[in-house]
């Protein structure tokens, strides 16, 4: 078996012997960010299986196929196989988010894409459906991620987006709530808190999902150059 892992355009080569460590220091050293763990995510053979575990405390990443058919939310104590030839993988460390690819040469299964279904005004993504300024907000968050794929990016706050957007904070906020909780009722992890209360980090968990799903891609982009509808207000 043989696999690889690319960060920021760099490769390397993960050997079957030991565990391969993502973090502040270890075989992939990503930076110095205080808020990322010094061992964060190893990556491990075991059984005729390659594992990536999160060993941190505090930090979870998505964990997804590079179609965004299928996704986890790594939370720490956890790990899952790497079945597929490409594994995409997200994680969001203070004010910062990575992105990192691993790739199998001898995958256990290939995913095949199911067709994406379009309405007029309205997106679906799997049961989930997206209205058009919906759409537009997780776009306004992850512009910066979709248009630095394979580097290191800051999610923008919510004044900044809501500025992007052209939009009040007070019409932000409530889209984002709105958008929160349709995806938690879908039984995306992250974005809620305990008893109902809103996630600290949603805005990052939000996304890593939509990134690592491709509910948003960088094609999108365009659409947070058309006019804000009041509309749907």
């Amino acid at each position: 078996m043989g696999m690889q892992l690319e960060f920021c355009g760099e490769w390397f080569t993960i050997a079957a012997d030991e565990p391969f460590v993502i973090g502040r220091e270890g075989p992939l050293e990503i930076d110095d960010n205080p808020y990322l763990h010094r061992r964060f995510l190893e990556i491990s053979s075991h059984a005729d299986l390659w594992w990536m575990e999160n060993v941190g405390s505090r930090l979870s990443a998505t964990i997804a196929d590079p179609e965004g058919n299928t996704q986890a939310w790594l939370a720490p104590g956890a790990r899952l196989p790497l079945v597929y030839a490409r594994t995409s993988v997200l994680f969001t460390a203070g004010p910062t988010t990575y992105e990192l690819t691993v790739v199998n040469d001898d995958p256990t299964f290939l995913p095949t894409r199911p067709e994406e279904e379009v309405e007029v005004g309205e997106t679906t993504i799997g049961p989930v459906t997206f209205t058009e300024s919906q759409l537009q907000l997780v776009l306004a968050l992850a512009e910066p991620v979709l248009s630095g794929r394979g580097s290191t990016t800051s999610i923008p706050t919510s004044q900044q987006a809501a500025e992007r957007l052209g939009w009040t904070i007070t019409r932000f906020n409530r889209k984002l709530d709105n958008v929160c909780d349709k995806l938690h009722r879908h039984g995306v992890r992250g974005l809620r808190g305990e008893a109902g209360k809103l996630a600290v980090n949603r805005r990052a968990r939000l996304v890593e999902h939509a990134v690592a799903s491709r509910l948003v891609t960088a094609d999108h982009l365009p659409l947070l150059e058309k006019a804000p509808s009041l509309a749907e207000d």
